[in-house]
């Protein structure tokens, strides 16, 4: 039996899957991964645009299963959710992260003026509020610009990863002069894997850093 830490990972997209794993490949303390998915949940988002209580139920029994699989920690994979893991940690007895919540505090501390783009239309709307809550946390104020492009989700359902990427990148470019610029979905994060853009934060490696660093204190 592996004597690395047990991460559970839940997933509402399949999109979220691959840039996760390979996050967490690049990095030097190895921990083992356990998948737990319900990929009806973003379809639902995007027909409604709306959270539900059922919704939120149906992702704490994921975060249930996980914990009856004795992982050391969880990391929730899909922004759109992020305002309601929280509440969703407090009933587990492990650590739980939200998939975005590292990467928003990083770009707040960095800069006031904040450029998100997204691909999902709930996502950008929970990424500036969260933005705004951590800016009032710190006693901060941030200027947030948010862009949604949902042609490069349906694209990469599609599985038309290269227009997914291009789309991704020509906003980026639009906006290459911005101090920082965030990506809000995992799935994003392959578009920019290519480039150093210094100035572009993406949630996949500074989330997996993150949930093992709390994995690791509570053991």
């Amino acid at each position: 039996m592996s004597g690395n830490i047990r991460i559970g990972l839940v997933h509402a997209t399949m999109n979220s899957v691959s840039p996760i794993l390979h996050a967490f490949s690049q990095l030097d303390e190895k921990a083992d991964l356990v998948n737990f998915m319900d990929e009806g949940l973003i379809y639902e988002l995007n027909e409604t645009n709306t959270v539900t209580n059922r919704m939120i139920m149906r992702l704490s029994a994921l975060a249930g299963k996980a914990v009856e699989s004795h992982v050391d920690a969880i990391l929730f994979t899909c922004s759109s959710f992020t305002p309601y893991v929280a509440k969703i940690a407090e009933l587990m007895p492990v650590p739980v992260l939200s998939s975005d919540m590292s990467m928003l505090e990083k770009a707040v501390d960095h800069s006031s003026d904040i450029t998100v783009i997204a691909t999902v239309k709930a996502a950008g709307p929970t990424t500036e509020r969260m933005l705004k809550d951590i800016a009032a946390e710190r006693n901060k104020t941030v200027r947030i610009k948010i862009f949604v492009l949902p042609e490069a989700f349906q694209a990469l359902q599609k599985g038309d990863v290269l227009a997914h990427d291009q789309i991704i990148q020509e906003k980026i470019h639009e906006h290459k002069d911005d101090k920082t610029i965030v990506l809000a979905q995992y799935s994003m994060a392959r578009a920019v894997e290519s480039f150093d853009l210094p100035n572009v934060l993406t949630g996949p490696h500074i989330s997996a850093q993150s949930i093992i660093q709390k994995a690791l204190e509570n053991k």
